[in-house]
């Protein structure tokens, strides 16, 4: 192929016509390749350069074709191997898959064949880069996760999940909405034993009921209608890895009961399948709402509960903690504008002393999440450094941070909820998902009280 990529491959056979093939062929299709008699010069030169692709007979004197890839994977684990065999050494090759062997040949093989094999290993390659070089830039922006704060309560936090991370215990996160119980859920992730593997977050409140199970399990193609395709659940995506379950207790009852015989068991079945298969997923949970209460209510099970309940980290709300909210607002703002950033600016050339008295003052119903959008809001109208109350949202200055009482408002309850939500819904623009994340209430009621204005006006 004309677009086929150039790989460096290193090339083990005792058979000199192979050899001799080998060293013509490879570089007619576009490779580099070195070729080694046998394994002991196989991994020599393993320990001297590094390869793309290492291709090797099983069967060969000194160092076998299993011990040259054993050798490959731990000087190199990307490292792509592909195993020649004979056809009475199936069961050999198949062991060579377990080491991580990208495929294995029957010999004699064909040239076109070997062809494919390469090209795959190219594509997989591109496609590992790729990914790295994502993961690269995603770092560079948002950073390890960082859980900012020295108060008490936030040192308490740091110390749970340093103890609870290395182990394999369940843990539920609680705490009020934007707190940043994701970040703490990932905060466990990183320390664990897993911290190589995925971490897949799922918000268990903000998808359809018909379609949690597919999202969690998977399905089968023709398994419902729109199931076009075999699709993985994030249990299966997930493996080896965390699941985090956000907002547990939005899950619906007949779904709470599949998620406690997945985690009992280990075992999860698609949507539409007959055979279950085993996963390993270490399970963090999070919700902002009062699961004892929710189970005296019949909302959630009991038994779910103390599954998820092995281990509690709770989260302080952001006006207990006022004492980190300059440092909090550097590092978000440094988000925004770089030259900002703890790194390039004390806090009082980012901060001027007003606008830091103005935020440590609010009371932050949306704890961290409110104060980030509030920061992106400051770097965006002020002109430049530090920012000052005036680049702070109009909200800010047109009430006092604590709650009115009904009578010194003379308005109703109902009036005060419907003013808070369109305050809420202004402050992030009409977007009513991060709204109603903020108010700590689900979409769908959060459309039901927007619904119910309506009428009442129309009345």
């Amino acid at each position: 192929m004309a677009n086929q990529k150039s790989l460096k491959i290193l090339f083990a056979d005792d058979e000199i016509h192979l050899q001799e093939l080998i060293a013509a062929e490879l570089p007619r299709m576009g490779h580099k390749v070195t070729v080694c008699p046998d394994g002991t010069t196989a991994v020599s030169a393993l320990e001297k350069d590094t390869f793309d692709c290492v291709i090797v007979d099983l069967d060969m004197p000194g160092l076998n074709g299993i011990e040259v890839i054993r050798r490959t994977k731990e000087l190199s684990p990307t490292t792509e191997a592909i195993v020649l065999t004979g056809k009475g050494s199936t069961e050999t090759a198949v062991d060579a898959l377990r080491l991580g062997t990208f495929e294995y040949l029957q010999k004699p093989c064909k040239l076109v064949d070997l062809k494919t094999l390469l090209q795959q290993v190219a594509l997989r390659r591109e496609l590992n880069n790729k990914i790295y070089s994502l993961q690269l830039r995603l770092d560079r922006v948002e950073g390890k996760p960082k859980m900012i704060g020295n108060h008490r309560s936030m040192q308490r936090v740091r110390a749970l999940i340093e103890k609870v991370a290395p182990t394999e215990s369940t843990v539920l996160v609680v705490g009020e909405t934007g707190t940043g119980k994701e970040l703490a859920a990932r905060a466990v992730h990183d320390q664990s034993n897993r911290s190589d593997n995925p971490f897949v977050a799922i918000n268990c409140g903000a998808l359809p009921e018909n379609l949690i199970e597919s999202e969690l399990f998977g399905h089968r193609k023709g398994a419902f209608t729109g199931a076009d395709e075999q699709r993985k659940g994030l249990f299966e995506v997930a493996n080896g890895g965390t699941l985090f379950l956000d907002e547990i207790g939005e899950l619906p009852k007949a779904t709470q009961s599949t998620l406690l015989r997945v985690l009992e068991s280990g075992e999860i079945r698609r949507v539409g399948d007959s055979e279950a298969f085993q996963v390993d997923v270490r399970i963090v949970c999070a919700t902002h709402r009062n699961l004892h209460q929710m189970v005296a209510e019949g909302e959630f099970r009991q038994d779910l509960m103390y599954r998820i309940n092995t281990f509690e980290v709770q989260l302080p709300a952001l006006r207990d903690r006022v004492e980190d909210i300059p440092e909090l607002a550097h590092h978000l703002l440094g988000r925004h504008r770089p030259e900002a950033s703890p790194q390039n600016r004390s806090l009082l050339q980012a901060f001027d002393a007003a606008a830091l008295k103005t935020l440590q003052s609010h009371r932050w119903p949306g704890n961290i999440r409110e104060l980030a959008n509030v920061i992106e809001h400051a770097s965006i109208l002020c002109d430049g450094l530090p920012v000052k109350s005036s680049d702070l949202p109009s909200y800010f200055s047109q009430a006092p941070s604590n709650s009115l009482s009904v009578a010194a408002t003379g308005k109703s309850l109902r009036e005060i909820e419907m003013a808070t939500i369109h305050a809420t819904l202004d402050s992030f623009n009409g977007n009513k998902t991060a709204a109603a994340q903020q108010l700590g209430i689900s979409l769908k009621t959060l459309y039901n009280k927007l619904n119910s204005e309506v009428i009442n006006r129309v009345a």
